[in-house]
């Protein structure tokens, strides 16, 4: 008998990613929406649609019933835990087996971010839940430099305040494949394991622009903004002002050196080194083109 998988997030990056990784295996998706209407993709693909929401404990039974192994992503949010935490309830009231959660770089009491102490709230009730659980706190994805990908592709030019720090920056896609893996296994494989999925080697994002530069044939620049100049951009850009104030946490946590290192859980769980950064560019040409 196939198990069943409940993909939170359904609709966002990391979860498309991980539902491309599971298709074509043997495990039934399940993917929990707030809006039937914005599921159309997820139908037509085979995949079953549930509505529910995670600040609504009393919408997610249904969703739960039968399900084997829960994906579970809250968005960057004060809710966070608040939304975590009914997720974990409704799954051991429904006898869910697993759950494999994606946390935060560095998740911690003490974490520079709030994010990361929102997290670590998070992670540590679910390790007390008596649930068999995975827990991944990927480095920061290079998925996010498209956010800039209009600035670039028109003024060739992006702009950070995670000054010249370092990054084992991580495809998403391969965050997505690490699930996949660990949700293909046996619940027993990676049950109390905590990874921290990276890409093979640090970049500055100087380092990076240059790279990118190589793929698009022709020079592309990084300009080290100061916190009140990203968080100013941020705002104007439509971004919420406590997701702003969060992210330029992440810039200067970043850029003092938080995220100067690598590791091998890419390679440990997926069985093949992670993507380099020129393979991002090269995947996403027609994003920074211009």
């Amino acid at each position: 008998m196939s198990r069943t998988v409940l993909i939170t997030g359904a609709t966002g990056s990391v979860s498309s990613g991980l539902l491309d990784a599971l298709q074509g295996s043997a495990l039934a998706l399940r993917a929990l929406v707030r809006d039937r209407s914005k599921a159309g993709a997820l139908e037509r693909r085979g995949v079953e649609v549930v509505v529910g929401d995670l600040g609504d404990p009393s919408t997610l039974p249904p969703a739960f019933k039968g399900v084997n192994d829960l994906w579970l992503l809250t968005a960057m949010d004060p809710r966070a835990p608040e939304n975590s935490m009914n997720a974990v309830w409704a799954a051991r009231q429904a006898g869910v087996e697993r759950v494999v959660r994606l946390s935060a770089i560095g998740a911690a009491y003490d974490a520079p971010t709030r994010n990361g102490r929102l997290h670590a709230l998070s992670d540590h009730e679910l390790q007390a839940s008596g649930l068999r659980w995975t827990i991944l706190r990927p480095h920061a994805f290079m998925q996010n430099l498209l956010w800039q990908a209009g600035r670039i592709a028109h003024d060739a030019t992006f702009s950070l305040n995670m000054a010249h720090g370092r990054l084992g920056m991580i495809d998403l896609r391969d965050v997505a494949d690490v699930a996949a893996q660990i949700l293909r296994a046996e619940p027993e494989r990676h049950h109390g394991r905590i990874y921290t999925p990276s890409g093979p080697e640090t970049l500055s994002y100087a380092e990076a622009a240059e790279q990118l530069g190589q793929v698009l044939g022709r020079t592309i620049h990084y300009v080290a903004a100061g916190a009140e100049d990203a968080h100013a951009g941020m705002v104007a850009g439509g971004i919420p002002h406590w997701l702003a104030g969060m992210l330029v946490e992440y810039g200067q946590a970043l850029g003092s050196g938080f995220g100067d290192f690598t590791t091998t859980d890419v390679e440990e769980v997926v069985g093949r080194p992670p993507r380099r950064f020129a393979d991002f560019a090269r995947d996403h040409v027609a994003a920074f083109a211009a």
